[in-house]
């Protein structure tokens, strides 16, 4: 009974968790563009609290000279003074002035002097005298000089010859020095040792008894042989140094526990700001034990989560297209990511200040690519979660909240390279501006202002001058277009616009009319006029492919559609959009601006064709009325649907017979209003106000373009 119980018990379970298994597959399959998304935000939080020291946080903030903001500090535990770095670097600049000397002592170097001297002498005396021709020295004579010249060369170097180096410099003979002879150190006085020159002008000294050519023979003999055996020992000055400036206490005096320290309103001078210094160091070292660390990296994660979670919410509730594309989400949280490791490495690397990361150019590179908003939020929450690592919080997260938004709201599109200096100028300006204005509140003077940070801020402007090659790098890997780009494209001299211009002229012209009332349309409701112009130069490249099928580029009467049927007609139409998309690629154009010529027909008909085909044939299937469709898709945006209108406007008012203010509104609500029937707008983020406007920006455009007067009341 218990095995067949068990073996269907094996089975339910199974079959349970089969079904779980089912479901957690299906749930993965069906959603997961949802949580890749879900992903690549948990791995910026990782990434960014990985970056983060493992070190607890001093949750005083203070800064020298500046009055004691919180309550009364006690010392919570016994802890050393820590001497300041100017102290430190007093102490060490002293120890290195009354270090002594070290200086070795070659004793190979006189031997070998004084036994070569021996052993080839009186064959160099006797080549000296007979190069030179030196008269009146005889055998017995030369014999006397060469043992002359040994005993002066012997007592030159018991003496020893020093080498002179920039630690004697200067020095008088009584300034101390060691000598090391076989592992001994022994001090002796500067003066008891020769140099070079002083060797010299003992031996001629020495030679003052002599006939000329007598004192010459022996300088001769002697010259090559006279060399330091006393020299510099820089291995042993190094290791001697180093033992010396590692008995420097970096400590000096002791806080006990309960000890008061600083009492709140309490100006913290030098001696008030080493100990409070001190405090937050023993503090912050002793939060180091396993237990700690795992507390500390909880509040990392949940601090860093969280601000990370705002800036999705915010994509999530005002931008859902930038949450719809995983490359733009990986591209917001990269620059996250690298502006915090430029922060940490910053504060990690000696001599080099956090305000030397050119954090402005992140607002400016985001802008380029995003709206103001998505610039100023990503900015805020970046400055915000490098504020909890730096070293001055409130200081840091104001200076660059002010300079960031005044940077941002200065440049607002940065198009031109001009505008970079002007950004860094403004950069530089409002830096400075800040920085000493929180001076003048703290200290009601510039007395404790540490200049130095001008130079920090300057340099942080001068390296947002490479905002223009980053662009340019982002657009490339990302697959952005920024509005250097944009501009470039719009130049009619481009090379694929210039093409247009000669293959179809009437095409060209009707693209710069569609561009005008596009770009003004799209100023008058709120959008990007640059992409919106750029998008109606190349949304009808395609009909280069069959130019003279076209109503706008023929010249004459004759209408090579009067030969076709009507479905090959409306093929040839609807053609110029797919030909347009592979001409677009072929060229290289931005996937943005491809899809203004994907979508400026929408799903809509060739209509003219249409209606002559079912004049034909009345009772037409669905499958031949598709034949005159286009193949969409419905535009996406404000700026796409701007160019539907714009462009089915701008054609339609060609053909009109007469032009005043009443027609041409007439015309403008018609097309419209048809397209507004037929769903082409309903994908686009547009409201019924926005057209209204549109088409009052169209009326006024068109009765200028057409020289329409207005009508005054008799």
């Amino acid at each position: 009974m218990f095995l067949p119980f068990m073996n269907g018990f094996n089975v339910i379970l199974a079959g349970t968790i089969y079904k779980a298994l089912s479901k957690i597959i299906a749930f993965v399959r069906d959603q997961h563009p949802s949580i890749f998304k879900v992903f690549l935000f948990i791995a910026a939080v990782s990434i960014i609290v990985y970056i983060f020291p493992r070190e607890g946080k001093f949750k005083y903030e203070f800064q020298k000279g500046k009055p004691w903001a919180h309550v009364d500090l006690f010392a919570p535990f016994d802890f050393p003074i820590y001497k300041s770095d100017q102290d430190i670097i007093e102490e060490k600049a002293y120890v290195k002035s009354i270090q002594l000397p070290y200086f070795f002592h070659n004793e190979n170097i006189a031997k070998s002097a004084i036994d070569q001297l021996a052993e080839n002498g009186e064959q160099e005396v006797n080549r000296i005298i007979g190069e030179n021709k030196i008269e009146n020295i005889d055998e017995g004579r030369a014999v006397y000089l060469l043992k002359r010249a040994q005993e002066i060369l012997a007592e030159i170097y018991e003496k020893g010859i020093l080498e002179l180096h920039e630690s004697i410099d200067g020095k008088g003979d009584e300034f101390k020095l060691f000598i090391l002879e076989n592992n001994t150190a022994i001090e002796r006085s500067l003066g008891e040792f020769y140099t070079i020159q002083t060797a010299f002008d003992a031996l001629k000294n020495q030679c003052n008894d002599l006939e000329e050519n007598e004192a010459d023979l022996i300088l001769s003999l002697l010259q090559d042989r006279i060399k330091r055996d006393i020299k510099y020992d820089q291995e042993t000055n190094d290791f001697t140094l180093e033992q010396e400036l590692n008995k420097i206490s970096p400590t000096e005096g002791l806080i006990q526990r309960g000890q008061r320290i600083v009492s709140t309103g309490e100006v913290l001078h030098e001696e008030e700001y080493r100990i409070v210094n001190s405090l937050k160091i023993e503090y912050e070292a002793q939060m180091g034990n396993a237990s700690q660390q795992w507390l500390i990296l909880l509040g990392q994660i949940i601090l860093v989560a969280l601000m990370v979670l705002s800036l999705a919410l915010f994509l999530y509730t005002y931008r859902k297209e930038i949450i719809r594309s995983d490359m733009r989400i990986v591209f917001l949280l990269t620059y996250i990511v690298l502006f915090v490791l430029g922060a940490k490495s910053s504060i990690n690397i000696e001599n080099i200040n956090l305000y030397l990361v050119p954090f402005c150019m992140l607002p400016l590179i985001i802008r380029t690519f995003f709206d103001i908003r998505v610039a100023l939020f990503t900015y805020l929450v970046t400055i915000l979660i490098i504020g909890f690592i730096a070293p001055n919080p409130y200081e840091f997260i104001i200076i660059e909240m002010i300079a960031g938004i005044l940077t941002l709201f200065a440049v607002p599109h940065l198009r031109r390279r001009s505008q970079l200096f002007v950004s860094a100028l403004i950069i530089f300006l409002v830096y400075s501006a800040v920085y000493l204005s929180i001076g003048l509140i703290q200290d009601g003077s510039f007395t404790e202002t540490n200049w130095r940070f001008l130079g920090w801020f300057l340099g942080s402007a001068l390296l947002t001058l490479f905002t223009y090659p980053l662009i340019y790098i982002f657009e490339k890997i990302f697959g952005f277009v920024s509005d250097v780009t944009l501009m470039e494209l719009s130049d009619t001299n481009n090379k694929l616009l210039r093409k247009l211009n000669l293959k179809a002229p009437g095409t060209f012209q009707h693209s710069l009319q569609v561009s005008n009332l596009a770009e003004e349309a799209i100023r008058s409701i709120g959008g990007n006029p640059l992409l919106v112009r750029t998008g109606a130069l190349y949304h009808d490249i395609g009909k280069m492919s069959n130019p003279n099928y076209f109503i706008e580029n023929q010249n004459s009467d004759y209408n090579p559609h009067g030969e076709l049927e009507p479905q090959e007609s409306a093929a040839i139409i609807i053609d110029h959009v797919i030909s347009g998309i592979e001409l677009a690629r072929r060229n290289n154009l931005p996937d943005i601006i491809i899809d203004f010529i994907r979508t400026h027909h929408g799903t809509t008909r060739t209509e003219y064709f249409y209606r002559i085909y079912k004049e034909q044939r009345p009772e037409m299937s669905k499958e031949e009325a598709s034949t005159f469709q286009y193949p969409g898709p419905i535009p996406y945006s404000k700026e796409t649907a701007v160019l539907m209108m714009a462009d089915s406007v701008e054609a339609a008012s060609r053909s009109m017979k007469n032009y005043d203010g009443e027609s041409i509104e007439y015309l403008i609500n018609g097309i419209i209003d048809n397209q507004i029937k037929e769903g082409q707008f309903e994908r686009s983020n547009i409201t019924f106000s926005d057209i209204t406007q549109i088409k009052k920006m169209f009326k006024k455009r068109l009765m200028s373009i057409y020289h329409v007067r207005l009508e005054y009341p008799e």
